[in-house]
């Protein structure tokens, strides 16, 4: 668990990063054997581009793998619909998430098809969407409110 922690405060601190660049604060980093091998966060801002979140973002900077069920995924946020679902077509074994109080996303989706989750409920992953979604509400509405 404290491995889970500190792989967090890296997704968080891509979050970090992508709300200081004025896109959404959802940041993911991918670990295989104690080691991370990309880590991404949310671009639809940046790249104008509505599927870039924070997961897909790492899966990209990932690059090509014959295999992804060794693999961690930790993310700041719960995924939405499409983020789980590449995690099952691309078969990761275990997500980790900062937090689904923002967004429930689909986790029991994951679940259900046998993805192993971690669910943190990280104070700071927390605490960094609820303050994004009361400065830009209608930004936060055009990314997932309503479409999860």
């Amino acid at each position: 668990m404290d491995d889970d922690h500190a792989f967090m405060r890296l997704a968080l601190a891509q979050a970090q990063k992508s709300y200081d660049e004025g896109g959404l604060p959802i940041g993911a980093v991918m670990v295989e054997n104690g080691q991370v091998i990309a880590q991404g966060h949310n671009r639809r801002v940046q790249d104008g581009n509505p599927v870039a979140h924070g997961e897909m973002d790492c899966f990209m900077k990932a690059g090509r793998r014959p295999r992804y069920d060794t693999v961690t995924l930790y993310t700041t946020l719960s995924p939405c619909m499409m983020c789980a679902g590449t995690i099952v077509q691309f078969g990761v074994g275990r997500v980790v998430v900062g937090e689904a109080r923002s967004f429930a996303g689909n986790l029991d989706f994951l679940r259900q098809r046998g993805v192993q989750v971690t669910l943190l409920d990280d104070a700071d992953c927390v605490a960094l969407m609820t303050r994004f979604i009361a400065e830009k509400p209608a930004l936060w509405d055009e990314d997932i409110a309503g479409n999860g």
